[in-house]
């Protein structure tokens, strides 16, 4: 027997059992389960060790070394070795990345370790039982002495939830405790179970936990077993009590989901319809269970195009009823709802009317009308069920089939009043934060508007400094876009055109597009409305969208509609506004003499109403003007006032387009370093304030000065890096730098 042979050779040399643990590394505790024969099967490294420990050479380390394999072989013939694990999962793709973190749990070589717990934890329908099982599967051989496997139904339908003390007993069962041997009591049987596994190397698969009370009375106390649990909750409790490793799971990759498509339905099929196949993926919010559902009507019909599929999904959630509990997209996320407190599950229902993609506590807040310190334990809460994801900290989202599911059941459960109530307060919130947004980030240039009174129960963002309310607008972009949208079905014209309006500044510097389909939104809320002074600035600030995309004669039809909109309410103030953009537009079409008689008659009404930010712009409008038509020292003169104007007022933005003007004036004067030095000063003024397209047209502008100057290399890297800006917008002004580029040698 190896055990006395290990104790013969200790007491040979004369030592204890804590000087072999000392010289071997094995643990006092491991040396006295060796010599007791309670270990079953010692590791091959701990065999070595051990011979090295009592100087074992030649033959008689060979005979010791064979011994323990002798006696671990018939260990092995006198103990059972269960194999529980469920069929592996056929066709299974992706997860590359958890499957390799869940392998090196395994690279421990034949050091002792501690036990670890995987909780493989994720949203209904995201494969977490396909994983685990698949990777238990590639990894039989590393647990010789068998794998337990038990569906603890943490969310099952009916809301049995396995007890710890019956999958106990199940366990014991499996490794061949006789019946009357089994003792009474979850504590009694959960020692047994972990005597048994205490010197075995086993896997145990705890599935679909409800929580970490579930799972702790099934975890065995040896270092020499992996348990792996799969719950649709964080089961924070056990990565915290048990040193569980948390290894959440999200939806797949696109890659992944085209992979799970052409396995199931093969390369021939999916490759002949990219569009269709592009569309499922999108349609199932890329969940490998609605995916699998798809894959598998669509190879029962096998003539069936895969574009028909694709269209039968836009209803997404009949589309994906199977009539099986166990797979049908609807019943799988009822099990994680039902789970919920009742706060929870409300404010899971309103999340089904946000728009997405994704929103913050003080948003949901909103939505549910209450302060952000009690929405954010909610949310916490539909973190742990899974049902809402934190992607990044502070922003919360849930994927479009889910979203689709919580509106079904605010339809069905809450009634329409409190259902457009929480819209009204998601509006409103978006509204005033944006508005507030607007003016921490602005200059001064912009008359005020009053918004619309907002209801009870909203939150409001709060911004320090304009840095942090762009990062705002940057982050809430996608949100703001979808939430005017809302505004519109909801029959919130107001709230829409407001919402643009406090978006604008934003929008012009990020995504002129984005600035042309905003705009046209609020000119239809605005008709709606009938009212004529909202109409006039929609007119005027969608023609200005549409002269920054290229579109000119569309530009020049919006603005003279603003025009005709304030000529009839006896506006002069807007309509210098209007005088001054149709005139940008006009430049932009080559018509210089049209544009400056525009310039002109927008100086002269700002002038008449003493607005001094926009006398300055005007001024520095009107010396462009005579810059295009060569009058440059007359150009010089204007623009050289609006300067020193915008200094007076502070106003950068208009500072930095003042030098850029004068650079153009001083270039076409010769005097080349001083345009130089004006554009460097525009430019830094520019990136400064983050506006992107203004920076491009400065840089082009200095290209067009080195090269006059002789420098062609410094002209090629200005217009090389306007060019690189301009792609990124996709700005039809790109074309006009890629040609000086192209005939520059």
């Amino acid at each position: 027997m190896f055990g006395a042979q290990v104790r013969a050779h200790r007491q040979r040399l004369g030592m204890s059992q804590e000087e072999l643990a000392v010289r071997t590394g094995v643990s006092v505790r491991g040396i006295r389960n060796l010599e007791a024969g309670r270990t079953g099967r010692p590791r091959p490294g701990t065999v070595r060790l051990l011979a090295d420990a009592f100087e074992l050479e030649g033959a008689e380390r060979d005979r010791f070394c064979r011994s323990a394999l002798e006696d671990a072989e018939v260990a092995v013939r006198r103990r059972p070795v269960p194999a529980q694990l469920p069929g592996d999962v056929p066709g299974f793709v992706g997860r590359a990345d958890q499957l390799s973190r869940l392998t090196k749990l395994l690279d421990g070589g034949d050091r002792p370790a501690t036990v670890v717990i995987s909780a493989i934890a994720g949203t209904a329908g995201v494969g977490k039982t396909a994983l685990a099982v698949h990777w238990a599967h590639q990894s039989v051989d590393q647990f010789p002495d068998g794998q337990l496997y038990v569906n603890l139904r943490g969310f099952d339908p009916a809301g049995t939830a396995a007890k710890p003390t019956d999958v106990v007993r199940s366990f014991l069962d499996a490794l061949n405790v006789p019946a009357q041997r089994v003792p009474e009591g979850l504590d009694a049987r959960a020692a047994l179970y972990r005597s048994l596994l205490a010197d075995r190397r086993m896997l145990v698969l705890l599935d679909n936990a409800r929580d970490a009370d579930q799972v702790r009375p099934l975890l065995p106390g040896t270092a020499s077993c992996l348990v792996l649990v799969t719950s649709r909750n964080r089961l924070t409790g056990l990565v915290a009590s048990a040193g569980a490793l948390p290894l959440p799971l999200d939806v797949l990759s696109p890659d992944e989901a085209h992979d799970l498509l052409a396995q199931r339905l093969g390369m021939v099929r999916t490759a002949a319809e990219p569009g269709a196949v592009e569309e499922i993926v999108e349609r199932c919010a890329r969940l490998p269970l609605a995916l699998a559902i798809v894959a598998a009507r669509a190879a029962a019909e096998p003539q069936q195009p895969l574009a028909t599929l694709a269209a039968d999904l836009q209803d997404r959630l009949d589309s994906l009823a199977t009539g099986d509990p166990g797979t049908d997209v609807r019943s799988v996320f009822s099990w994680s709802y039902r789970q919920l407190s009742e706060p929870a599950a409300r404010l899971f229902r309103l999340l089904g009317v946000h728009p997405g993609p994704d929103l913050s506590a003080s948003a949901a807040a909103s939505l549910a009308g209450t302060a952000p310190g009690q929405a954010r334990p909610l949310l916490t809460e539909l973190i742990q069920a899974h049902l809402v994801t934190e992607p990044v900290p502070g922003r919360y989202a849930l994927h479009d089939l889910l979203r689709a599911y919580a509106g079904e059941l605010a339809a069905a459960v809450d009634a329409q009043d409190d259902r457009r109530a929480a819209i009204h307060r998601l509006l409103d919130h978006y509204l005033r934060s944006a508005h507030r947004a607007d003016a921490a980030a602005r200059d001064p240039d912009r008359d005020p508007i009053e918004l619309v009174p907002p209801l009870a129960g909203i939150s409001v963002e709060a911004f320090e400094s304009a840095d942090a309310a762009m990062e705002w607008f940057a982050a809430e972009h996608q949100v703001l876009m979808a939430a005017v949208r809302l505004a519109v079905d909801a029959g919130l014209d107001r709230h829409a055109w407001q919402l643009v309006w406090s978006m604008a500044r934003f929008i012009d510097r990020r995504d002129f597009r984005d600035a042309v389909t905003l705009h046209r939104i609020a000119l239809e809320a605005a008709r709606r409305l009938d009212d004529r002074a909202v109409r006039g600035y929609s007119h005027r600030m969608l023609g200005k969208a549409y002269g920054l995309v290229g579109e000119h004669d569309e530009a020049r039809v919006q603005l003279e509609h603003a025009l005709e909109m304030y000529r009839q309410l006896g506006d002069d103030t807007n309509q210098a506004h209007a005088h001054l953009t149709l005139g940008i537009a006009l430049d932009r079409q080559g018509r210089y003499r049209d544009a400056l008689h525009q310039t002109e008659q927008a100086l002269a009404r700002f002038q008449t109403s003493g607005q001094q930010v926009w006398q300055a712009n005007a001024l520095n409008a009107v010396g462009w003007g005579h810059a295009r038509l060569g009058d440059y020292e007359t150009a010089l003169q204007h623009c050289l006032r609006a300067l020193a104007l915008h200094q007076e007022l502070g106003y950068r933005r208009g500072e930095a387009s003042a030098r850029d003007s004068l650079g153009v004036a001083y270039h076409h004067l010769g005097r080349y370093a001083d345009a130089i030095a004006a554009y460097r000063q525009a430019l830094a003024l520019f990136r400064d304030m983050g506006i992107r397209y203004d920076e491009a047209d400065v840089l082009a502008h200095l290209g067009d000065t080195y090269q006059a100057s002789g420098d062609t290399e410094a002209a090629r890297d200005q217009w090389r890096a306007a060019l690189a800006i301009l792609t990124n917008l996709d700005h039809p002004d790109a074309e006009q730098v890629q040609a000086r580029l192209r005939h520059t040698p």
